[in-house]
């Protein structure tokens, strides 16, 4: 792949993100609280999980090996902190998880394929795409003001997303099934605290790159997690009602 078909399929990525945009607005994923029968065969959530994250972790980890970019700066805190993040996803989270969840094959399916287009996409615009003269001046790059910004909200949102988890499983004791209104950390502002870290991960990640294709990601991000928020709100309210739900937003504190 060259620099042009990296642009155009940077393009494609874009738009196919906007089409799941529409498109979960009238289509609940069917994982979590929102899996039926119509959605097929399901598998164990935790090992789903595993499925679904393993990919990005591994394409990201060969596209560095390859890349023949090493341990230079500013690119290998950008290849650790995007590691990083996966790692935990991939390795940690899944047993985590409480109870005896399931998750559709269908939707492990979509996963795999996000995650092995992503991990081509960020190594691609990190590794082998990125202008020359971006990351040239090495780690005084990470001193510079927009990514000692993207460092931070990186970080913030990745503790906002684990300490929103963290919440999740602590409602259920061991095999409880019921579903429960979070109403600790961020959760006091909005039903999907969790989903607000991870989007603002990775705002972070794409100020602190300067990369296109973290910006693209980004849009994915919001692409996916701001319809579900949507649909998860809406069930909040239905089997809690208006009252208990109060005046908390979906995703985004006092705007949406």
């Amino acid at each position: 792949m060259n620099q042009e078909y990296f642009q155009i399929f940077l393009w494609m990525m874009s738009a196919v993100a906007f089409i799941v945009f529409i498109a979960l607005y009238f289509i609940k994923a069917g994982y979590g609280m929102f899996r039926t029968a119509s959605w097929g065969i399901s598998i164990n959530n935790k090992w789903a999980w595993v499925l679904m994250e393993l990919p990005v972790f591994v394409i990201m980890f060969l596209l560095w090996g390859k890349s023949g970019v090493g341990f230079s700066l500013p690119q290998y805190v950008f290849f650790i902190l995007f590691q990083l993040h996966y790692l935990h996803r991939a390795f940690i989270f899944p047993f985590l998880l409480k109870g005896k969840g399931r998750m559709p094959l269908a939707i492990i399916a979509m996963g795999i394929v996000f995650n092995v287009l992503n991990g081509m996409m960020q190594g691609g615009g990190l590794f082998y795409f990125a202008p020359d003269e971006l990351y040239a001046d090495g780690w005084i790059y990470l001193l510079k003001p927009h990514a000692i910004i993207g460092i931070f909200l990186f970080f913030l949102g990745m503790s906002i997303n684990l300490h929103s988890d963290r919440v999740i499983r602590r409602l259920r004791k061991p095999g409880d099934t019921k579903h429960y209104l979070p109403k600790d950390g961020l959760y006091r502002y909005v039903t999907s605290a969790n989903y607000l870290g991870e989007l603002l991960e990775w705002t972070g990640f794409a100020i602190l790159t300067a990369s296109p294709a973290a910006w693209v990601f980004v849009w994915w991000t919001f692409a996916n997690l701001v319809p579900r928020a949507d649909a998860i709100h809406r069930h909040y309210r239905e089997e809690f009602g208006d009252e208990a739900v109060g005046k908390r937003k979906r995703i985004l504190p006092y705007i949406y």
